[in-house]
């Protein structure tokens, strides 16, 4: 396993870090704790040791599992534990950003009790909250990490503009922007912006919701709880153009590397220098780990990435869609 340090913190992280939004059920079509606990073993023996989740995933259910997976496994210590804050659901399983300190104080105590930790090694701003004051927010994650409670402060899906406001409160070790291949909005402003302040960069989606697994085919289809049955990408005339470019990115990088098309997306990310999060549902979807590792693109390969995508795809489209609803007011 290659390791990174996670932006100033201290903290050394696998340069791949274990997503598990698919391993909480919602929006995936349900899940099997069992399997999911078997999947996180899996990680960490093979050298994985950073873990991102958040209480969104499956309302709760993502982090209870990953709990107790890693209480099951021991060494608390030595697994990075990434979770975040933010987002309020209602019976009806509505979502709407809440970053108010009250909403905080509350998340971060149920957090650690379905994590059975006593810190979190990172803990994230899931969305912006425009009804709160960002450095009110900031102020209240800051607090956190001087009661012991939180070791270091990241956000996710923030503009630079507003991780400038956040840093005017409190230090921020990471962010995490969506970033993939076929999703690089990041490329413009994000990336720069944390590359010249030192932040670690967590980019999530980086097999763009397994489009880039080099396993679906043209009838591949998705059920009604399934975030993919609604989103662009995986719609026709969209979903063919797609599979066109991961066909050929396949090719690619079977005949320059001998690797399968999953190892290129993810060695992608990595080169960019980005951690990326790859969300795995069972043990075998783990297999392509090592064939990620160890290696890096060249120029001409890179350059061909970008003509394949280019032809493949002449209206791509990004993952706007997930963007939860935006508060008009502020509430607790």
């Amino acid at each position: 396993m290659e390791f990174t340090e996670l932006g100033n913190s201290g903290v050394k992280v696998s340069r791949l870090c274990l997503g598990t939004w698919a391993i909480g059920g919602w929006m995936w079509g349900g899940t099997d704790e069992a399997e999911s606990i078997r999947t996180i073993h899996g990680a960490l023996d093979r050298g994985i040791n950073f873990i991102d989740t958040a209480p969104i995933y499956g309302f709760g259910r993502s982090e209870e599992i990953v709990g107790k997976a890693v209480a099951e496994r021991g060494k608390r210590e030595q697994v990075v534990l990434a979770t975040k804050v933010g987002l309020e659901w209602k019976k009806d399983e509505s979502i709407f950003r809440n970053s108010s300190p009250r909403r905080i104080r509350r998340e971060i105590d149920d957090s650690l009790k379905r994590l059975r930790t006593a810190y979190i090694d990172l803990y994230q701003v899931h969305w912006p909250d425009s009804a709160v004051p960002i450095q009110e927010t900031a102020r209240t994650l800051l607090d956190l990490q001087r009661e012991g409670k939180i070791r270091a402060i990241g956000v996710s899906n923030y503009s630079p503009e507003e991780m400038d406001e956040f840093r005017k409160a409190a230090p921020i070790t990471s962010v995490q922007p969506p970033y993939n291949l076929f999703e690089r909005e990041a490329e413009r402003e994000v990336l720069p912006y944390a590359k010249k302040n030192g932040l670690a960069i967590l980019a999530y989606g980086a097999i763009c919701r397994g489009l880039l697994s080099g396993k679906m085919r043209p009838g591949t289809k998705f059920k009604d709880d399934d975030l993919r049955a609604h989103d662009p990408k995986f719609l026709e005339p969209r979903f063919s153009r797609y599979l066109k470019a991961v066909e050929e990115l396949s090719q690619l990088a079977s005949k320059r590397y001998g690797k399968p098309v999953l190892a290129l997306a993810l060695r992608w990310a990595m080169d960019r220098g980005t951690i990326p999060i790859w969300g795995a549902r069972n043990p075998s979807q783990l297999d392509p780990i090592e064939d990620a590792l160890g290696w890096t693109l060249d120029s001409s390969a890179l350059a061909e990435i970008d003509r394949i995508i280019a032809r493949a795809v002449p209206d791509p489209i990004g993952p706007e869609f997930m963007a939860p609803p935006v508060r008009v007011g502020g509430t607790a």
